[in-house]
């Protein structure tokens, strides 16, 4: 097919592809976006898989849409070429000659659901998943993850210490940030500490009334218990 035509230069440009159907077209006229594929992983890269289209089109799966909770760089491993896998068409560019495909909204975003229904300062009781020297990997929930710093760990620096604490155990801690793009949740435990002592101090007195710090947290433990029995 002619393509141009320069006469002061004397070239003609021609075009071989232009000559056939774009395959790119023919795909987005037979498909649309929200479709679910099935295809060969015909290549594993750094940055996702390719999953085959039709003979000749490959789309891509991005490591970020591997997996709801982010961890794509170790999911990827998983995958072997020529497997079969599902995926859904997030994106159909004709210009750029790209499909890009989805395994991950192949299924509800669960985590999204529950962080949704946490509140900066509320206070939830996690479950300890890591311990390190810099403090405590907690789960939150069935699907979300927290860190408490271990300078949140206590209000007394004496008690700052993560050997106090074991996989498995669960503790209550007061939620100091939520980050919904990496789906991490920061907790602390000095700070629902504090607050506890806030509270006491306002329902039971003050220490300048008489009363030792002492004295009104375990009147407000006191109560605690007398409500839980």
């Amino acid at each position: 097919m002619v393509l141009e035509i320069d006469v002061e230069k004397r070239r003609i440009s021609l075009g071989i592809k232009q000559c056939v159907d774009n395959p790119w077209e023919k795909y987005k006229s037979s498909s649309k976006i929200g479709d679910t594929i099935e295809g060969e992983v015909r290549n594993i890269t750094e940055f996702g898989l390719f999953i085959a289209l039709t003979d000749d089109m490959d789309g891509l799966v991005h490591l970020s849409d591997l997996s709801w909770d982010g961890n794509g760089d170790e999911l990827i491993k998983s995958y072997v070429k020529g497997s079969l896998v599902k995926a859904k068409v997030l994106d159909i560019d004709v210009e750029k000659e790209r499909v890009s495909l989805g395994i991950k909204q192949l299924t509800e975003d669960v985590a999204a659901t529950e962080i949704d229904n946490i509140r900066k300062g509320s206070t939830v009781t996690c479950t300890i998943a890591e311990i390190s020297e810099n403090g405590l990997e907690v789960s939150v929930g069935d699907n979300l993850k927290g860190f408490i710093k271990k300078n949140d760990l206590s209000r007394e620096r004496a008690d700052q210490k993560t050997d106090r604490y074991g996989i498995g155990d669960k503790v209550d801690a007061t939620v100091t940030n939520i980050d919904k793009k990496t789906r991490k949740i920061s907790l602390s435990i000095k700070a629902k500490e504090i607050e506890e002592e806030k509270k006491a101090m306002a329902e039971y007195g003050s220490s300048d009334s008489g009363a030792s710090l002492g004295d009104i947290l375990g009147a407000a433990l006191a109560k605690k218990d007398e409500k839980s029995s």
